[in-house]
């Protein structure tokens, strides 16, 4: 499974690029998520753990196709590759070493210069004491979310386990994705390029359509249920 924003969708959060999508609404906003920028500006940062503080995450519950997702796990030979930092599929069930985060997880804290990590719970608890752009307590460092941002490359281990899986697979489901994203999206050639199948399932058209198996833009949320439900049938 290769998952994107729209798969959480239905929990809570907001995705990027779509009608309601946080970019789409404040364009802006996209310079929380750009390193360069958050790194040269101390007001940014200040506004991004402000917006860290009321993310939508912190309550969200794993959907029904988080659910889905991590039950067919259980019935044959799965990986979940997601470019979602909101730990929803491991939350639903899903073997954390069988969960290859692309993108990183907002629930850890790095430091930019000497590169520790800790729990983004007790940096939001500085924030929450008075610190309106909490530094390393090792260096005195600038901290970010465990995440990649714009600018930043892709963990290479990460990565590489990714390509793995997808030229492993016989069948891959891109699941609420744009599939404009690189190099997530490339994983997909690299299935096809292997023989697999490709199953995209999301509201709007993707760049990968046109080299999908199938193509279903119906509700993600009683969609991606039914398909696991058939595949557990036929694996059983």
């Amino acid at each position: 499974m290769l998952t994107g924003a729209g798969l959480s969708t239905d929990s809570g959060i907001p995705d990027f690029r779509g009608p309601q999508g946080i970019w789409t609404r404040n364009p802006a906003a996209e310079r929380l998520s750009t390193y360069r920028a958050y790194v040269s500006d101390p007001a940014l940062r200040r506004r991004s753990w402000q917006t860290r503080l009321e993310h939508p995450a912190w309550s969200a519950k794993p959907n029904a196709a988080h659910l889905a997702l991590a039950r067919i796990g259980e019935v044959v030979d799965t990986t979940v590759i997601t470019q979602n930092i909101d730990e929803l599929h491991q939350r639903a069930g899903s073997p954390r070493d069988r969960v290859l985060e692309l993108h990183g997880t907002m629930f850890g804290v790095v430091c930019v210069s000497c590169g520790q990590r800790t729990e983004m719970a007790a940096a939001l608890d500085r924030v929450k004491g008075g610190e309106p752009d909490p530094a390393c307590l090792r260096c005195s460092g600038v901290l970010k979310s465990a995440t990649v941002m714009f600018g930043q490359p892709l963990d290479r281990a990460v990565f590489a386990r990714a390509v793995q899986a997808a030229q492993q697979c016989d069948l891959m489901l891109a699941v609420g994705s744009t599939l404009t994203v690189e190099p997530a999206a490339s994983l997909c050639s690299v299935a096809i390029g292997r023989g697999a199948c490709l199953v995209v399932i999301n509201r709007d058209p993707t760049p990968y359509d046109g080299l999908a198996t199938e193509v279903i833009s119906e509700p993600i949320g009683t969609v991606v249920p039914a398909i696991i439900d058939e595949l557990c049938r036929a694996s059983s």
